[in-house]
């Protein structure tokens, strides 16, 4: 009994230790690097910064409540395209802001010589990430 304790009490610690990592370095990525407010140039739509913040909040606490909760959500197809296709813009914004920030794909594209083509490579990645997205919900979660 002592010792299920104690294992127990070893697995929350490693859980919330690891969920303070990876939140500090969310905050991180979010505050050093200013997405956020890279976001609100690119839309001059600074006036909704209380929004953004909120809907980055509630996003949060919604997606880490359901990685844990045992809920299915038996949704149609449509909606699950819906869905994988919000999911995949926002990722896709999440990698062209962080490569914007860090310039990454310029000095790869000057290095490879293609300079010209650095708006068909970022198109690819985002649409992957969308096309991928939209394969989990449909395909994966469905299962």
């Amino acid at each position: 009994m002592l010792e299920n304790l104690l294992i127990n009490f070893v697995q929350v610690f490693i859980g919330f230790s690891g969920g303070l990592a990876v939140g500090g370095g969310f905050v991180a990525f979010i505050t050093v690097l200013g997405v956020i407010p890279r976001l609100l140039q690119l839309t001059k739509s600074y006036k909704l910064i209380k929004f953004y913040t909120a809907c980055v909040v509630l996003g949060l606490m919604m997606g880490s409540y359901l990685s844990f909760a045992k809920i299915n959500l038996n949704q149609s197809f449509i909606i699950l395209v819906v869905w994988g296709l919000f999911h995949g813009i926002f990722n896709g914004m999440l990698a062209a802001a962080l490569t914007e920030v860090l310039n990454v794909f310029p000095a790869i594209m000057r290095r490879i010589r293609m300079e010209n083509s650095l708006l068909i490579l970022l198109m690819a990645i985002l649409f992957g990430k969308i096309v991928g997205s939209l394969f989990q919900w449909t395909i994966l979660v469905r299962l």
